[in-house]
């Protein structure tokens, strides 16, 4: 046999069929296309997660790619098959910040001139990052406070301009490059059990799921977003993509309010089992990985991490990798990281007090009812009435989750009138 009929016959074992595609992706090309552009990131063992679970445990560090997330693989693999044509009319994105990162970068590197639809909330880190990669080659536009807001105006400038879209998750071609850190995977190590996927609009867990079940089908695909934004759920639920009235817009890197058609319709397949990870635990995995591993991670990029817990039982004695899918964090997050992590351990509460109008009401609070380890982090009064003073909001950082009871057992015995506000989602996003 031939090299030339060698080569053929291994580019179609290395075919994959996907429903809705009228031909086939080949991961393993779309690997050979990236290669002068992405870096093949590192696999690398973690000890503490693999101590703690009682398993390996491996993180792919898409944290480290060369825009400190995968989206570039998507972006340039669909990019880089536009003809002179489509070129020449430019392109246009709309993202959260990473898909805007991998496509300026692209822009810059195949030379074609983009826009980049923003919403308005996005980290500054993220828009800096973007203008650095793309420099005089992409225009930046803010518009919104989601990415399906931003997603409209993008494409109806696209619709407009004749330009060309390039879609962060829902399109066979993104779906491909995304795709190719399962062949990477593949490639460093065998026999896996798990992979956790960081779940969005589903470009990644479609790509990963589609590799995995035809190179390594043993493997379960577990998918993990935000609780705040749960759109691959719901849609798994309800048999098709929905659209969320709201969602929670802190893991901004996978928080949609729908999922893709093209995503969905892979994801029903290739997903092995779909978690909602709550926001704070993603908080509490960020601080670990920082504190433990020196390792700088998004809040997207935290989600596989984070869901290990849900599954702490089931992966005991198995091979797992988590999907680290970016590290662009912003350090003017961290205050609110940290506070939604205590929240969550429940080291960190807020109360309405009404105190005595008389002297020392306050200095008998502190001797009296903190517990030795209890530390004051907020406290103001609330408007006045009647030139009195009215309640006053009151933030009480504890050392252990078990101190709680105790605070409250003392408040109760000591008849104070308070009101406690963590349990309370309007009251608390009103005051805190």
């Amino acid at each position: 046999m031939s090299d030339a009929v060698k080569k053929k016959e291994t580019d179609k074992d290395n075919d994959v069929s996907l429903p809705g595609h009228p031909g086939r992706l080949n991961f393993h090309e779309a690997a050979y296309r990236l290669k002068k552009v992405v870096q093949h990131t590192p696999l690398m063992y973690n000890h503490n997660l693999s101590r703690k679970y009682d398993c390996e445990v491996f993180l792919k560090r898409e944290d480290l790619q060369v825009v400190r997330s995968y989206k570039i693989r998507g972006a340039y693999n669909m990019m880089s098959g536009l003809s002179e044509a489509q070129r020449r009319r430019g392109v246009v994105c709309a993202s959260a910040g990473n898909h805007a990162q991998g496509f300026a970068y692209s822009c810059k590197k195949l030379d074609i001139k983009g826009v980049v639809f923003m919403p308005v909330i996005t980290p500054r880190q993220k828009i800096n990052q973007t203008k650095m990669f793309g420099e005089d080659l992409v225009e930046i536009r803010l518009v919104g406070d989601t990415f399906d807001d931003c997603a409209v105006a993008a494409k109806a400038f696209t619709r407009e301009t004749g330009s060309t879209f390039i879609p962060p998750f829902d399109d066979y071609s993104i779906i491909e490059g995304q795709g190719t850190v399962a062949t990477e995977i593949l490639e460093d190590v065998n026999d896996i059990d798990y992979v956790f996927v960081p779940v969005g609009g589903g470009g990644l867990s479609a790509g990963i799921g589609a590799c995995m079940k035809k190179f390594s089908p043993r493997t379960k695909i577990i998918g993990a977003e935000p609780a705040g934004a749960p759109s691959m759920k719901a849609a798994l639920e309800a048999g098709e993509p929905v659209t969320l009235p709201g969602i929670d817009r802190f893991v901004d890197g996978a928080a949609v309010k729908r999922v893709g058609d093209i995503t969905f319709n892979i994801c029903k397949d290739v997903l092995d089992d779909m978690l909602l990870v709550e926001e704070g635990m993603i908080c509490t995995s960020i601080l670990k990985l920082y504190n433990e591993d020196a390792i700088v991670v998004e809040p997207a990029g935290a989600l596989s991490i984070a869901a290990l817990e849900n599954y702490a039982d089931r992966i005991k004695g198995s091979k797992v990798v988590c999907i680290i899918s970016g590290g662009n964090n912003d350090i003017d997050r961290m205050p609110e990281i940290k506070e939604r992590s205590l929240q969550f351990e429940g080291l960190k509460h807020y109360f309405l007090i009404s105190f005595a109008q008389r002297p020392g009401a306050l200095k008998e609070f502190v001797n009296n009812i903190l517990g030795p380890n209890d530390d004051i982090t907020r406290f103001e009064y609330m408007q006045k009435t009647n030139k009195e003073a009215g309640p006053a909001l009151v933030g009480i950082e504890l050392q252990k989750r078990e101190d709680y009871t105790l605070l409250i057992d003392r408040m109760d015995q000591s008849q104070i009138i308070y009101s406690e506000i963590n349990s309370d989602d309007k009251l608390f996003g009103y005051l805190i």
